[in-house]
């Protein structure tokens, strides 16, 4: 198994339901939806990622894909093939990566095909460079026909004619757009044939006009026929294993696991059942009695206190009137923040006294006050079994500065530690292509009070070769990150982070953050923030600002001489429909300048797959290999896999090998992914779990 794409393998677990599983087309050998070596017009069902790991001859390919949307597709390869004497191939191994995307332009009908077009390694090198417009078309059903005009390496055979002139050559660093050969040069008509005579078993036959020139020329592909034959089986999960002969003198077998990222293997979750709304008697209403000593105030607080315990929640204080009780409350599980909102207000109505109507709940992080959220009491008692649609239309989701109650007294200091494994992984080093450091971490974290954190990790190398990373590519950049070999090799044991942090609510819709200490694993210094984000609004500005000092590469508590000013202003929307952009324009830590565009598309269960790519006055060359920073990553909640609600997560992020441009610092505890789950835009999505 090649490439950092393998890591994926374990994160695309599969999980097509029965229903999609004849929705999901064949894929073929460059990870997307094909016959053998070609595309076809077909695509998979929206939000669909797919993991495909194949080997043709000496051709080692694995691919991520991803259904962007309906009909719009990315691909991101990763390549190594074996005996190519290319300037930078390693013991004549050649790495390459790629990406891909592809349009449906138009869907099929009773009588009209699918029809699509594509870009293949548009951003890239240009070794699998390609560009097609593709029909496909069920005939019988079963029976179903693909062809095409396919350029670049779609066009090296048979030509039919040309386009124009044609860049022959790889780019020497990769990472930009190859514009300049798209749909230029010669061209050719390619097609295929599948029949499927049950839905676990297909047949499949093409005509191929890849002559695969350079592959032929270094040696390491012998090209006989464009005729190629294939089978999948499809197995019972969605999964596909596929087994080729091709091109006359090639065995190629392939392997491609789905995952649908809008369903989840446990719809209903596994948490226990939350309390039942306790509905009030007429005559209790109108007691106001409780009201004239504190026994039932303080009987009540103890109560909350330990109810709101047993669902996961932590209470932090309570303001109780005759008519309104304002309860300041804490999240630390539940990912759905209605879900959290939804068990704070059934426990209220079981312990809250008859009188009082109005509940305001106050989700509060890191002793900021998010949002407040308003419920009638007796909307929540008539509408505990109508459609979560309908609370929402009576519940206010508005600003929280200055309604949450004091923390209680004796909450505060607390202290949390783990011990637990890590991993770093480098991916794409081009004498070895996934690099990784392991061992034990000590994580530990002292609240000193709701809003001034105390925290620090202890790392223990126990395995690794991280030391062995190499960068050939001379730059005349600071070293900011292309150190991090140094770093491994000296930091052992290494203070990974040691900060204190203190956060707050400056004003209407303001939040800041100022941290202090050791910030990172190479950096050390200040970091303060100001966040401005309504509640109501889909759009938050940020403005960070940071001055920090290079760490001595044994990671404890000296410090080198490189210092910088680096901040950023930064800007996130949402755009609707699960997309999500954020624009970042600032100073890096090389000194650069420059932005860093991000989009990522979110769903309501927690997943999240985006890509960014930050420009600066870098120039290309200076760089290094890939040209410029950029990336994708891939976000899978914890409560997804076990079925069990949890604001946990893991995330994996594709790059090219580390580079000082476009590096920007690592600091913990950053503002906006703290403060938008609990806005109304974000809460909407996900209120249908407001009564679960």
């Amino acid at each position: 198994m090649l490439a950092a794409i393998a890591t994926l393998v374990a994160f695309s677990l599969p999980n097509i339901s029965l229903a999609q599983q004849n929705r999901v087309s064949s894929f073929n050998l460059y990870g997307v939806p094909g016959l053998i070596d070609l595309p076809t017009a077909d695509l998979a069902p929206d939000g669909t990622l797919s993991t495909t790991i194949s080997k043709m001859g000496n051709n080692n390919r694995s691919t991520l894909t991803f259904q962007i949307t309906p009909r719009l597709t990315g691909s991101f390869r990763y390549a190594a093939i074996q005996n190519f004497s290319n300037p930078a191939s390693v013991n004549l191994r050649y790495y390459d990566r790629s990406f891909d995307v592809r349009y449906q332009l138009m869907r099929e009908g009773k009588y009209r095909p699918a029809v699509a077009i594509g870009l293949q390694d548009f951003i890239g090198t240009g070794l699998y460079g390609a560009e097609y417009i593709v029909a496909s078309k069920q005939l019988v059903p079963g029976l179903r026909v693909t062809g095409g005009l396919g350029w670049g390496r779609l066009g090296s055979a048979n030509s039919l004619g040309s386009t124009g002139n044609r860049p022959a050559s790889l780019l020497g660093q990769g990472g930009i757009p190859t514009y300049d050969r798209w749909f230029r040069g010669p061209y050719s008509a390619f097609g295929g044939v599948s029949y499927a005579p049950s839905s676990r078993l297909a047949f499949k036959v093409e005509y191929s006009t890849d002559a695969y020139t350079r592959e032929s020329t270094e040696g390491t592909f012998n090209r006989k026929s464009p005729w190629n034959f294939g089978v999948d089986y499809r197995l019972r999960n969605g999964g596909q294993l596929s087994a080729y002969y091709a091109y006359g003198s090639e065995v190629g077998i392939q392997m491609t696991f789905h995952t649908d990222l809008k369903s989840s293997p446990r719809p209903g979750g596994t948490d226990q059942a939350p309390v039942p709304v306790l509905v009030r008697d007429s005559a209790a209403i109108a007691d106001l009695g409780w009201t004239q000593d504190n026994t039932t105030e303080n009987s009540t607080r103890k109560a909350l206190r330990g109810a709101l315990e047993k669902e996961r929640l932590v209470y932090e204080g309570l303001e109780l009137t005759a008519k309104r009780a304002v309860l300041r409350v804490r999240n630390p599980n539940y990912r759905s923040v209605p879900q959290a909102i939804g068990r704070a207000a059934r426990v209220m109505s079981r312990i809250v006294p008859a009188s009082v109507e109005e509940f305001v709940i106050v989700p509060v992080g890191n002793g900021m006050a998010m949002s407040a959220v308003k419920m009638r009491r007796s909307d929540i008692e008539n509408l505990e079994n109508a459609p979560a649609t309908e609370m929402l239309a009576r519940t206010s989701i508005v600003e929280g500065f200055r309604l949450a109650p004091r923390a209680e007294k004796d909450l505060y200091p607390r202290f949390l530690w783990s011990l637990a494994p890590y991993v770093t992984i480098s991916a794409f080093d081009p004498s070895s292509p996934v690099r990784m450091d392991g061992g034990l971490r000590l994580q530990a974290k002292y609240q000193l009070t709701p809003n001034i954190v105390v925290s620090g990790a202890l790392t223990k190398k126990l395995f690794g070769d991280l030391t062995e990373i190499r960068r050939t590519t001379p730059s005349t950049l600071p070293k900011v990150r292309t150190d991090a070999n140094k770093y491994s090799a000296q930091g052992d044991p290494a203070i990974q982070h040691l900060t204190v942090t203190g956060y707050g609510r400056p004003g209407k819709n303001l939040y800041s953050r100022v941290t202090v200490g050791y910030l990172e694993t190479m950096y050390a210094g200040v970091s303060g923030e100001v966040l401005w984000k309504p509640v109501e609004s889909r759009l938050a500005l940020g403005l960070e600002l940071n001055y920090v000092r290079q760490r001595a590469f044994d990671q404890l508590f000296g410090l080198q001489s490189y210092g910088v000013l680096t901040g950023h202003a930064s800007a996130y929307y949402d755009l609707g429909g699960g997309f999500h952009g954020q624009v970042d324009v600032g100073r890096y830590l090389a000194g650069d300048v420059g932005a860093t565009v991000t989009l990522d598309r979110e769903f309501s269960n927690g997943w999240r797959v985006g890509a960014y790519a930050t420009f600066t006055n870098v120039d290309f060359d200076d760089f290094g290999e890939g040209s410029f920073d950029k990336g994708i990553r891939v976000t899978m909640p914890m409560s997804w896999t076990s079925g069990k609600q949890t604001r946990n997560k893991s995330e994996i992020v594709i790059q090219s090998l580390t580079r000082d441009g476009g590096a920007r610092l690592n600091v913990n505890g950053r503002l906006y992914n703290q403060v938008r789950d609990y806005h109304r835009p974000e809460m909407e999505k996900t209120w249908g779990r407001v009564w679960r």
